[in-house]
């Protein structure tokens, strides 16, 4: 138990089922879970694991069929349907893999939008979303349109979007799918950066095995429940974190290597050099 701070997020017996009779569904099953504030808990799992069911359940985005979810003390599990959308705004800061950037707005607006519909007065607003984007290193781009920005440009103006209503909790969904490595890894440091400096809890759900270190926790979800990491590798071609007992293998000058798939099984005995820094972290 994590006793030190009363936790930002606790959950109790999380479940989410789907229809009902032989036909039922168990996507997540009496999951529990606590994140205490400035804690950035990572969860990882293979596709189809019910990681994006429970990660829409903790954003009161779905209603669990079973379970209790707490939110700095308020049960979210409880809350009607009238009074979600404005818990979300106030409570929740969401990042997209997608960005979800308003192509018609800048940097500026898209993050200034967010604390007006929150009840901030424009100037106000703005003033708060001008101070996040030049913490994130966007002084410069203020003004531009999301077409204007980088992949990694507008995962920080989403990062500060997310930011920008002082939500107790923030929520990541692969927020590193449409950055490269370099880029990715890059952007969740300085994610962690504030969220530890703003004692913010974070919530990450990822395959990206790449950015476990910014993480205080990684879990492992399967089969809709947590169990223990055990005997995973990271699939050299795709970054993908998989199990080594469900995984496809091949080997390579006398060394066992592990992927998510065929296709990227092939693609690697296509050419292994191309894959040098990867498989020379698997050979340590």
């Amino acid at each position: 138990m994590r006793t030190e701070r009363a936790a930002t997020l606790r959950v109790q017996n999380l479940s989410k089922r789907y229809g009902s009779g032989e036909t039922a569904v168990q996507a997540v099953k009496g999951v529990s879970l606590e994140v205490s504030p400035g804690e950035i808990v990572l969860i990882m799992g293979p596709s189809g694991s019910g990681k994006t069911t429970l990660l829409s359940m903790l954003g009161a985005l779905l209603r669990p069929t079973e379970g209790r979810i707490e939110l700095d003390g308020l049960v979210l599990s409880e809350l009607s349907e009238g009074r979600l959308p404005d818990i979300r705004l106030r409570h929740f800061g969401f990042v997209f893999q997608d960005f979800n950037l308003l192509s018609a707005l800048s940097a500026l607006d898209n993050v200034a939008i967010v604390a007006e519909l929150a009840g901030l007065g424009r100037k106000a607003a703005r003033a708060r979303a001008r101070a996040l984007l030049e913490e994130l290193g966007l002084g410069a781009r203020l003004h531009f349109l999301p077409e204007q920005l980088s992949g990694g440009e507008k995962q920080r103006v989403a990062i500060a979007r997310a930011l920008v209503n002082e939500p107790a909790l923030l929520l990541a969904d692969e927020p590193t799918a449409n950055l490269d490595s370099h880029h990715g890894h890059e952007t969740m440091r300085l994610l962690r950066r504030i969220a530890k400096e703003q004692g913010k809890s974070v919530l990450i759900v990822s395959h990206d095995a790449r950015i476990q270190d910014i993480a205080d926790r990684v879990l492992w979800l399967e089969d809709g429940e947590f169990k223990e990491m055990r005997s995973l590798a990271t699939d050299p071609v795709c970054g993908m974190t998989v199990e080594r007992e469900k995984a496809v293998s091949a080997q390579w000058e006398g060394k066992s290597y592990y992927f998510c798939c065929r296709g990227c099984r092939e693609e690697f005995l296509a050419g292994p050099q191309r894959f040098g820094k990867a498989t020379a972290r698997e050979r340590e």
